[in-house]
């Protein structure tokens, strides 16, 4: 019995280490993003130095959750877990990548203050990023976590790569074909509706929401197989209790690449959610 709960424990401690270091692929991501945002050819906003610097102290904070759980199990539980190589070797190249984005963002911090470019407000940003046609969401994070998981679709991996049963091939031929999407969600409803959706939803760990407003929250669903317009809206349909129904407006956008957040559609979803009526889901894709 004792040796059943060992295991279960065991299991429980790799379990927090697959979502940390799922949540930490993500934050590189990020991070990547944000440092290349600064160059010493023009103004570079303060939030943005203060969120890079914060976004490494998350991944240092991630690196360190990782090491920990992993030095305990390979002390003290060696014979009950087997050590996943390949995910080992991916943290380890994180560490040393942020490491060397945050080195050369404090010498290119140095230049910028030397040259008197660290701007007051976050004005010259946007004007820099305005070749980003569609902000499906407001926060800058979310936005740039939304970007980089697109140019990033077909790299995402599996969480579980290595186990038993897994069909190498296919997940391969998945790869090729280009199946993998995106899916942006808008749910409209009343204020103390969505308040009850938004604390009742639980997303996977590529996904994103956002309450847009006090009528709207937003997301986006990351799939990494090929998935119908009926799963997906299965997918949201679990959120919503039927009483909720008669009063919610759901519209999904499918997507396949960063260049999809600029067509025409996308731009008009403020418009197709405002002709719909209560109760409606309605799936397009871009």
């Amino acid at each position: 019995m004792e040796r059943d709960t060992v295991q279960r424990y065991v299991a429980s401690l790799e379990q927090v280490v697959r979502s940390t270091h799922l949540d930490l692929r993500g934050t590189m991501i990020q991070f990547q993003e944000y440092s290349q945002r600064l160059t010493t050819d023009r103004a570079v906003p303060p939030g943005v130095i203060t969120d890079i610097r914060k976004i490494y102290m998350g991944i240092h904070d991630q690196l360190t959750k990782i090491k920990g759980i992993n030095q305990l199990l390979e002390n003290r539980y060696r014979q009950y877990y087997r050590r996943d190589h390949v995910r080992d070797r991916e943290i380890l190249e994180f560490g040393a990548l942020s490491k060397k984005l945050y080195t050369r963002f404090e010498s290119l911090l140095q230049e910028i203050e030397a040259k008197g470019t660290l701007g007051e407000n976050e004005d010259e940003l946007e004007v820099c990023n305005r070749h980003v046609s569609s902000q499906w969401f407001r926060s800058r994070e979310n936005q740039t976590i939304l970007l980089g998981n697109l140019r990033s679709l077909y790299e995402l991996d599996y969480i579980y790569r290595t186990g038993p049963g897994v069909d190498t091939e296919r997940k391969r031929r998945l790869i090729q074909d280009k199946l993998r999407s995106l899916s942006l969600f808008v749910l409209s409803g009343e204020g103390g509706v969505i308040d009850t959706l938004e604390s009742r939803m639980r997303l996977r760990e590529y996904d994103i929401k956002e309450r847009y407003a006090k009528e709207e929250l937003r997301g986006a669903l990351t799939h990494l197989r090929e998935i119908s317009a009926a799963e997906v809206e299965g997918v949201i349909k679990r959120y919503i209790d039927s009483r909720d129904v008669p009063s919610l407006k759901c519209l999904l956008l499918w997507i396949q690449s960063q260049e999809d957040l600029g067509k025409e559609t996308l731009g008009s979803a403020d418009t197709i959610l405002k002709e719909m009526t209560g109760g409606e889901v309605r799936t397009l894709r871009i």
